[in-house]
Order: C-alpha cells, then structure tokens, then sequence
C-alpha cells in the first residue's frame, strides 16, 4: 500500500490543481445566496426572479454536463476546463454589472451554468479517476472533494464582509478576483491529458462512441437508481444555498449568520468528503449513498420544524456539510466502476443532468413557494419527503446486486 501511495506523488501537482478550480467553482457559487436580499431590494426583482437566474444556472450545467464530459474525450481536458474558467469570469462580470433581471440571469444564471458544466465536480474527479491507481481512487476522489469544500468557507465570509461595507456589487466584485486563478489551475490540471488510460474492458473499444455508452448507461439499474436519488439530492442542497440566508433574514437573525452558516458547510464538507471516500473504497457506495440522503433528510426535517437560533443554525450547517459533498466520490467511484474511465466524465455528467433538474426544482420550486404561500414550510415538507422516499430506496436497490451493464470496465 505504501508503494500505491508513493505511485500518487506524480500526480499532486495535477490533483492540487484540479482541486483549486473545483473549490472556487463550488465555493463561489454556493455563496451567491448572501446576495438575494441586498440585490433584490437594489434593482427591484423579486426573489423568484433572482432564484430564476440560479434555476437558469443548473439547468444550463445540467444540459452542458454531458456534451462537456464527451469533448473531453475529442478535445482534451485542459481547453474545457480553461474555457470554463473565462466563462465563469464572464458570468460575474455581468452580475457585479446586472441592472435588472435580464444581467442576473445572463451572468450568475447562463454564464456561471456553462463554466460549471467545465470545471466542476464531474469534470474534476473525472481527472483524478485517471491521475491515480483503482487501489486508492476512492481515497483520493473524497480528498479532492473535500479540498473542493473549502471555498465556500472562504468565499462566504468574504462576500458577505465586502457587501455588508461597501454594498453586493463589491461582494460580486471581490469573487471575481478570487475566480482568476481558476484559469492556472485549469490550465494545471490539463497535464491529465499526457497521461494515457488503462486499456479497455471486454466490449468496450477506444472507438465506442458516446451514444452506445450513453445508451448502456440508461439501460443499467443500479444507474438508473442512483441517477433518480441524485435528483431528490440536488433539489434538496440547491434549496438550502439558494433559500438557507432568505430564510434566516425572515426569522430575524443576523445576516452574518448565513456567511457563517455557509462556511460551516464548507468546513465540514471537507470531513463528509474524506470519510465517505474512505468509507467507499470499504463498503458498498450504493449503500452509503441511500444512507447519506436519508440522513440529510431527518437533519432536514429537525431544523425547519422548529424556529432557528444561532446555536441550532450552525449545528444544522455543520450536520448538512458533512451530509454534503460525501456524495461525489461515492457518485464518481460508482461511475468508474460501472463503465470505466474513458467516457466517466460524460456517464457522470448524465448523472449530474438528473441532479440539475433537481437543482432548479429546489431553487425556483422554493422561490415559487415561498411567494405562494409566504413561507418555506411546504417547500422543505416536500424535500424531507422525496429524499426519504428516494435513500431508502437507494439503499434497498444496493442489494439487489442486477447483471453489470453491457460495457462495464
């Protein structure tokens, strides 16, 4: 084993960087929340409108996932993930400049969608899946999800410092400056494209194209499953970083409380996200997928049902961090093994569409609610309901043990 790890010290440089672009991709994002209020009140939308943008934003990562995922293979890691990084800077130059919804959506909905579907967690483990042994992958994958955490610490608290001194344009502004050093990093990481694949599986040639693979993806249950599970997941982390600092506003707290209850999550994220890489190279990841959402979702269901307070704010940030990206090397090491390496990105990113639609679901679904009824309690009853419905059914259907699918390598 210490061979296996000694083999990984050729690779740090591209894993540091791929986890670089990955934090400040998923920090910078998960933080546009503490910018709803002051932005709504400013340029006169609603918070439907601003939650529209967000909605535009996963539905645009989304889609774009798996066309990103299938370049890869055709183009080379490093131009996707560089000009994801131009497209993110795009993006936040139009929002710190948004004069009314149309610059919202464009910028933090359109622009930071498309970089994200380049530079974020499919792409990022799709790189260190090839970069490292099998022996260690699962390891690894937890420790560059968990590195891809500590941006929201950051990202949060600074936002909020600028806004809260010299208005959200400013905050937008400064996470501008801190997304420049995605593009070295980018560019970094694109070494991966140097190093070659472990040949391929039984049935499966280099020349296997994207739509077979793609078909024998949807033909598999056990992806099939999971993809359905990581739909009810996106609905319900997208609800809490776009709605989590509104919520907190409505019930009266300080509105430093969000930045912090945000950091938290992305401090504890680190520790969610090594022990369930850990935990995945040990036990079954279908399994620890339907107990993580099922989890989340009674850690859900304790704090909406009762008012808020700092205390119980930060524990229930700290619960749901750990609960948070332990996700994605247990949905990442999953793909490898169900079809290898060559096109994980683009199986992965299929995946991740389900979990987008999810996604926009839980921030316009929220926004729409929350205008409906003028409050969150339908909308997080609703998301308690689905992600208990869908771990345990996660969990059950990892026992089943169905036929591999037709191109597993």
């Amino acid at each position: 084993m210490r061979n296996t790890y000694d083999s990984l010290r050729p690779a740090a440089g591209i894993l540091i960087a791929a986890s670089v672009m990955l934090t400040l991709a998923l920090g910078l994002r998960q933080s546009l929340g503490i910018f709803m209020q002051p932005m709504t009140r400013d340029i006169a939308i609603s918070v439907s409108e601003f939650t529209f943008a967000i909605a535009i934003q996963n539905i645009a990562w989304g889609i774009a996932q798996p066309i990103t995922g299938a370049l890869v293979v055709r183009m080379g890691f490093r131009r996707i993930m560089v000009a994801g990084g131009l497209f993110y800077l795009a993006g936040l130059a139009f929002l710190a400049t948004a004069q009314g919804a149309l610059g919202v959506t464009i910028g933090a909905g359109l622009l930071i969608g498309l970089s994200l579907a380049c530079t974020a967690s499919s792409i990022a483990n799709s790189v260190a899946s090839r970069a490292v042994p099998v022996a260690v992958r699962s390891t690894v994958l937890g420790l560059v999800s968990a590195a891809g955490s500590l941006g929201a610490m950051l990202a949060a608290p600074i936002g909020q410092y600028l806004q809260t001194g010299f208005g959200w344009r400013a905050g937008v502004i400064g996470f501008l400056v801190m997304a420049v050093a995605m593009l070295p990093a980018a560019w970094i990481a694109g070494r991966i494209d140097k190093v070659a694949l472990p040949p391929s599986a039984p049935g499966q040639t280099d020349e296997s194209t994207a739509r077979s693979m793609a078909r024998a993806a949807l033909r598999h249950p056990p992806f099939l499953v999971m993809t359905g599970a990581f739909f009810v997941c996106g609905m319900q982390l997208v609800f809490l970083t776009t709605h989590l600092p509104s919520y907190l506003e409505i019930c009266g707290m300080d509105p430093m409380l969000s930045a912090q209850a945000l950091g938290m999550i992305g401090g504890f994220n680190v520790l969610g996200s090594l022990f369930f890489g850990w935990a995945g190279g040990r036990w079954s990841k279908q399994a620890l997928l339907g107990l993580l959402y099922v989890t989340r979702s009674l850690v859900l269901a304790w704090f909406f049902s009762a008012a808020p307070t700092p205390e119980s704010t930060l524990l229930f940030a700290g619960l749901m961090g750990f609960l948070w990206l332990g996700v994605s090397p247990l949905i990442a090491g999953s793909v490898a093994e169900m079809f290898g390496l060559r096109w994980q990105a683009m199986i992965q990113g299929l995946a991740f569409m389900s979990h987008q639609v999810g996604s926009t679901l839980g921030a316009f679904g929220g926004g729409l609610a929350f205008d409906f009824f003028g409050s969150y309690e339908f909308a997080w009853r609703f998301g308690v309901g689905l992600g208990l419905a869908a771990g345990t059914l996660q969990f059950l259907f990892a026992y089943l043990r169905p036929p591999p699918p037709a191109l597993a390598g």
